[in-house]
């Protein structure tokens, strides 16, 4: 997991072609060119790599359930406000609440958030697919990017 400025997200770059790609479009994205839904910004080999504009109601810490990726990393960026998303390894989870499912390539767990980032707008929050993260926690609504590179 990762938490940093968007400017300095090119410390980040050489871990992947992926990421390096989707840290050059996000540090030139402007808010006011905000999108809801997918929006397809590169590819890495055959699959592509997309942006989610999200306008989500936020949700009470105890409501928010933990969920993993195995074929994606996620780039949580709020555009509104901050974000709270809770984190965990995905190691020391028990308690599955729903299975892996390859075709939403997606896992949710019962378990409690090991911790709890405070991701500001001007930030980004990485999670790899060892990162379960529960995202969208606070009171209101929002407005977020979740940016899905796909592993090579």
């Amino acid at each position: 997991m990762i938490l940093s400025l968007i400017t300095d997200s090119d410390r980040y770059a050489c871990i992947s072609e992926g990421l390096a790609t989707a840290f050059e479009w996000l540090r030139s994205f402007k808010p006011e060119d905000f999108v809801k839904g997918k929006t397809v910004i590169g590819t890495c080999g055959d699959s592509e790599i997309y942006v989610n504009g999200e306008e989500p109601a936020l949700l009470p810490r105890e409501k928010a359930s933990l969920e993993s990726h195995r074929r994606y990393i996620d780039i949580h960026v709020p555009l509104k406000g901050t974000e709270i998303i809770g984190w965990a390894p995905v190691e020391s989870l028990k308690h599955k609440r729903e299975e892996y499912d390859a075709d939403r390539d997606v896992a949710f767990y019962g378990d409690a958030a090991h911790s709890l980032l405070h991701v500001k707008v001007g930030q980004m929050a990485v999670f790899f697919p060892e990162d379960a993260h529960a995202p969208n926690i606070g009171l209101g609504n929002h407005r977020k990017l979740c940016i899905k590179i796909p592993l090579q």
